[in-house]
């Protein structure tokens, strides 16, 4: 297998089951592509209490400034029913110019396209002016616990700095060359409890019914909107993820109800101003009578969930400029920067260094029959390779 194929080496990945949080080969595989490029390799297993190990990767070739990473994940998600794929999920097949596989787009294509981008750079031009690194997890589909945060601190606990990263997650929405991602909203969760009292539904006055406070509560989260959006970010929003009584009974009033809630959140807010906000709705709405007339006000618990992903803008000029040429001359076509989706690894990276997110398109990521075009494979080797030589010559 020649490393500056990026077909060849997205086969092999594909090929190691490595689905979360199974490490699948693909670790393996990558340590021995990288280190015949001169790489150091270093496996680090992180561990944690009520989660399952996570091994994980970090390389890095030369010891001098500017210092590159490229981060993401080996893990994939499971393949679900593996009798719908049309092609088996890890066979990495390629019919009519189309590579099918598990992880093809999500993420290990981007993966493949950048271990090929350096294999050609070395190949043409002997070194590097500088430093690169490769900071792959195989936690990023799962928990997030015992992966990039806790490689990040290893690698910084042992004295690594990074100048600028690139995460190869899929960033395109419809061809390749639309979108660089130079940042994400928040992400917040929690929970809500209203407890009422247990009683029979035609006797409503014995009892207090708890799906009434929950109502109020929601309503409240939901509307009116948080904000209209930023220069930078679209409108945070809030989404009532479930409802439940945990009733089974028609004619009995339940004595708690629940609801979870996810927020993404802009740069307008902070955690603290944002749960601040939550907090003031909430205790507003309780001692709202509309659904629960003469009662007291509503009473509930709130229970923020752990992992709060915080908000972050990417203001780099030199690495979202030099990747947006690089992406225009390779497909002619202008990137969009965009701060869309959901979270990434990214929130973790920004804490270190600059980041942005270029990979392929996502249309098939996470879903049966997850592909990508060999074109593309191609075309975002070469946007890779031309990033790498702009970025390590031109003057920071």
């Amino acid at each position: 297998m020649s490393s500056t194929d990026p077909v060849a080496v997205l086969q092999t990945l594909i090929r190691c089951p490595s689905v979360t949080p199974a490490e699948g080969g693909a670790l393996s595989a990558l340590d021995a592509m990288l280190s015949p490029l001169g790489f150091a390799v270093e496996r680090i297993t992180a561990r944690d209490d009520g989660t399952p190990d996570v091994e994980n990767l970090y390389a890095r070739r030369g010891t001098s400034g500017p210092h590159l990473m490229f981060a993401g994940h080996t893990d994939v998600v499971p393949v679900g029913n593996e009798a719908s794929w049309t092609h088996p999920p890890f066979a990495a097949d390629i019919e009519d110019g189309i590579l099918y596989g598990r992880g093809a787009v999500d993420m290990k294509g981007g993966i493949a396209c950048f271990v090929a981008a350096i294999a050609r750079h070395i190949e043409k031009h002997g070194d590097i002016a500088g430093s690169l690194s490769f900071l792959i997890t195989g936690d990023e589909e799962g928990p997030a616990i015992n992966g990039t945060v806790k490689l990040l601190k290893w690698a910084a606990d042992k004295g690594e700095t990074w100048d600028a990263c690139i995460l190869g997650e899929p960033t395109n929405p419809d061809q390749l060359g639309d979108m660089i991602k130079n940042g994400r909203r928040g992400s917040l969760s929690g929970e809500i409890t209203v407890h009422g009292v247990q009683g029979h539904a035609a006797y409503p006055h014995l009892a207090d019914n708890p799906v009434r406070g929950i109502l109020q509560l929601t309503t409240a989260l939901m509307y009116p909107p948080f904000d209209h959006g930023s220069d930078d970010f679209q409108p945070s929003n809030l989404e009532v993820t479930t409802v439940d009584t945990g009733n089974t009974a028609v004619n009995v009033v339940p004595e708690t109800a629940r609801a979870a809630f996810n927020i993404r959140f802009n740069d307008l807010w902070t955690e603290n101003t944002l749960k601040g906000e939550i907090i003031r709705r909430l205790d507003a709405a309780a001692a709202d009578g509309n659904l629960r007339h003469g009662r007291d006000p509503v009473r509930f618990d709130l229970t923020w969930k752990a992992n709060t992903a915080q908000v972050f803008l990417t203001r780099d000029n030199r690495l979202t400029g030099i990747l947006s040429e690089a992406i225009e001359t390779v497909t002619g076509l202008t990137p969009k920067l965009s701060t869309t989706g959901g979270t990434s690894d990214a929130r973790y990276i920004k804490d270190y260094c600059p980041v942005v997110e270029f990979g392929l398109v996502g249309q098939t990521m996470h879903m049966v029959d997850e592909r990508v075009a060999i074109a593309d494979l191609e075309k975002l080797t070469q946007i890779y390779e031309t990033f790498l030589e702009r970025w390590f010559s031109e003057p920071a």
